[in-house]
């Protein structure tokens, strides 16, 4: 849909490229529009609350409870929008090229039943904007590895967020509205120029960006070239330590980490409005919750006055199991509450011939998959693979894979362990279990790639290391493999990855092989970023593999490939671990704990393989 606005904005929706497929593309937005829309408007009830759709239902729910929260909610939303509009005056004509907009509020209830107001404008009748729209925001990886490096640079860590951050920056588009009755009495009816980014506009999110990374640099902070929402600066700790000041920015989610982030808070604070907490009226604070995610600080106990971070999904779990169970109660039923394991003994997606799911029940399938996906971004690695495989059947579900689904609930209701620790101690592995060899007469040129643009190394030492594996021929109709991730730094996982192989390998030594490859290239991208902020790396990354047949030629320089196919994989670990980037080991099936992401596992295995990575 993008390509297809990007055409009609650029005159090309007529080329012979375009022409045949455009329209209908479109036609298909404006329908998918149109479905949210029937959505939205079906909801009436939010925690027992009446949702006003207009400001006059909202007043009117108010004159009809005797209370004034709606009408409380518009007025705080209006005063802090107001800097977004010009009034023109009494025969004052529109500047030429403004197009007219409509714009609306929306309304909400939050989990304490505080009532929200936003005002937005309509921009799905806008024209595409000139301007590029693409807005970044941090990455999941980047926020892990900022948790670690703040315990192991003793670190301390503060979050806020930003108020009607989108105001702050000027609107890119010329649009115009007609001021409606939120605007007051005095202004209703009042043609009014949007001169700020306002929230719905298709250029917001990048107008808004593009001031916050202007203020970021007149603060002196950079941002890292693998993550451009990581901002640093080099600090020195008050023991005299080198490190990088880290600031992470998902949209208007401040992450500060520094031995002092009040500092760079307070700088942000001058010009900015960060939100105050209701109840304790702060502006920043040691972050509680981060992108969906439960923060909190955490001790072991053989080492309490070190402190590390944690994060959990519990409370988002949590909430999505409710919703689950209300919509189960609707129809008499209930999650179960015998479940071992995501997914049932021996079930296949794959071979399930059940009948299709109508279009309301495989709209809230592919919901259900979405809650789970960023459940497991939050760190719930042991439904990771169960998801992989459900999530493959979002285009066409059957009535059994949302019964798979509904047990994947059932098993997050039952089996809670889901805190995971971002601890910085160094792992212990010997040297004993890598082979030594000399690789120069076979890539003599092998080196790992390195940025000249790489900041200096500042801070504590880390190490890397991985885990891999694959399911030889896991899909029973394609025979694919299924590949299984797991990469720590120090003892904090960081990155998982569990996912269908894109060819289909005649042997288990293959798919170990691609498997490997795939780690190596995550590992090559892990490295790189560590370098671009500035994180020293002790050593190559240790990657442990089960396939004693893909140790040996990885480690063993005159062993030959016997599959010309598989040449690629073959040469891109080889040539990683001449450079000096990886090394490779033999590690055992039953303690790989990449097993748990390639395949449904037995209860008491999956059980004890996950105790090793979550608390």
């Amino acid at each position: 849909m993008q390509v297809a606005e990007y055409a009609v904005a650029n005159k090309l929706a007529e080329e012979a490229a375009f022409a045949w497929w455009v329209s209908d593309v479109l036609r298909k937005r404006d329908r998918i529009i149109s479905k949210v829309k029937s959505r939205y408007w079906k909801r009436t009830h939010k925690y027992g609350i009446e949702v006003p759709k207009s400001v006059d239902q909202a007043l009117a729910i108010d004159n009809a409870t005797g209370t004034s929260f709606w009408k409380k909610a518009i007025e705080k939303e209006m005063l802090n929008v107001m800097p977004a509009f010009k009034f023109l005056e009494e025969g004052e004509s529109i500047p030429v090229g403004y197009q007219k907009i409509m714009c609306h509020m929306i309304f909400d209830v939050k989990l304490d039943f505080t009532r929200k107001a936003r005002f937005v404008a309509g921009g799905h009748t806008t024209d595409p904007p000139a301007c590029t729209t693409y807005a970044s925001v941090v990455s999941r990886e980047s926020v892990r590895l900022a948790f670690l490096l703040a315990a192991l640079n003793d670190l301390d860590v503060l979050s806020a967020d930003i108020g009607n951050a989108y105001l702050n920056a000027p609107c890119r588009e010329k649009i115009y509205t007609l001021a409606g009755k939120e605007f007051g009495p005095t202004n209703e009816g009042k043609v009014v120029i949007i001169v700020r980014a306002l929230y719905g506009l298709k250029s917001s999110g990048a107008a808004w960006r593009a001031h916050l990374a202007q203020a970021m640099h007149d603060l002196d902070f950079r941002p890292c070239e693998a993550d451009p929402d990581v901002w640093m600066k080099a600090a020195v700790t008050t023991d005299g330590l080198k490190y990088w000041e880290y600031v992470l920015i998902y949209t208007d989610d401040l992450l500060v980490i520094s031995e002092k982030p009040g500092a760079v808070m307070e700088s942000l604070a001058k010009l900015y409005r960060l939100k105050e907490d209701p109840v304790t009226k702060k502006k920043y604070a040691r972050p509680e919750r981060y992108l969906g995610a439960t923060i909190g600080q955490y001790r072991f106990d053989e080492e309490p006055n070190k402190v590390r971070w944690s994060m959990s999904s519990d409370e988002y779990i949590g909430n999505a199991i409710r919703d689950v169970e209300t919509k189960l109660s609707e129809k008499g039923r209930r999650l179960s509450t015998k479940v071992s394991t995501p997914l049932s003994q021996g079930y296949r997606p794959e071979l399930d011939v059940s009948k299709e799911l109508n279009d309301e029940d495989a709209n809230y399938y592919q919901n259900l998959i979405g809650i789970l996906r960023w459940s497991v971004e939050l760190g719930r690695i042991d439904i990771h693979v169960s998801v992989a495989l459900m999530s493959s059947y979002s285009a066409s579900p059957r009535i059994g894979h949302l019964e798979e689904v509904l047990r994947i609930f059932a098993y997050l209701k039952k089996h809670d362990r889901s805190r995971m620790v971002f601890d910085d101690n160094l792992p212990s592995i010997s040297d004993e279990r890598f082979k030594t060899v000399e690789w120069a007469d076979f890539y003599p040129d092998a080196a790992e790639p390195r940025s000249t643009k790489e900041p200096q190394a500042r801070g504590r030492e880390v190490k890397v290391y991985c885990f891999v594996d694959a399911d030889h021929a896991g899909n029973q109709v394609t025979r694919r493999s299924h590949t299984g991730v797991l990469i720590f730094v120090n003892k904090a996982p960081i990155l998982w990855y569990s996912k269908r192989q894109n060819t289909v390998e005649t042997s288990t030594f293959g798919s170990e092989f691609i498997a490997i490859k795939i780690a190596t290239e995550l590992i090559q991208a892990l490295r790189y970023k560590l370098r671009m902020m500035g994180v020293p790396i002790d050593g190559p990354t240790d990657v442990f593999c089960d396939n004693d047949a893909v140790v040996k030629n990885t480690t063993m320089p005159e062993s030959s490939l016997k599959k010309k196919h598989q040449a690629i994989a073959f040469h891109r670990v080889r040539e990683a671990a001449a450079a000096g980037m990886i090394r490779i080991a033999k590690e055992d099936t039953e303690t790989n704990l990449a097993d748990l992401l390639t395949k449904p596992l037995a209860g008491p295995r999956l059980k004890n393989l996950v105790s090793h990575i979550l608390y």
